[in-house]
């Protein structure tokens, strides 16, 4: 057993609901059995993000939450963050995006949630976009991978 870090990264539009929540409560159900500790990072730029915020909130609610972690990563500070620290077990903003213009600290945040991770678990469907980048980018940096959206197996690098 040891501690993670998990990132997770989806499009903007989310159709596979039902594929997505029974394969990533899986993963994080598994992990939350078997890690000591697991921090696990995401945004909140789209459906995905949202989406699958719920489903580790779902997640913690039934295993527990005292060895995991539900961070939202932002790219630039936002209105109203005290809504997002009551939802969210921390928020941070990574001290390497604090000074990019605001079109450019998303990807930034992205590189920065991928350097930082042990695991990407993603839903990518598409040959475009962020979180296409965000999953090449992972593959660049030889980490684990997990894509939601390709057959269960297939998925895992």
């Amino acid at each position: 057993m040891k501690a993670c870090k998990i990132a997770l990264f989806g499009h903007r539009e989310l159709y596979k609901h039902n594929v997505v929540e029974e394969r990533l409560y899986s993963i994080l159900r598994d992990l939350m059995q078997s890690v000591v500790y697991m921090q696990i990072y995401i945004g909140r730029n789209g459906e995905f993000d949202c989406f699958a915020a719920s489903v580790v909130k779902r997640a913690q609610n039934m295993f527990g939450n005292e060895n995991s972690e539900l961070i939202l990563v932002l790219p630039y500070s936002v209105k109203d963050i005290q809504y997002y620290e009551k939802y969210y077990d921390a928020v941070i903003i990574p001290k390497s995006v604090e000074k990019i213009h605001p079109k450019g600290a998303i990807t930034q945040r992205n590189r920065w949630m991928i350097e930082e991770c042990d695991l990407f678990v993603c839903y990518v469907d598409k040959n475009s976009g962020g979180a296409y980048t965000a999953l090449e980018y992972a593959k660049k940096m030889e980490k684990k991978i997990i894509n939601l959206a390709l057959e269960e197996n297939e998925g895992q690098a």
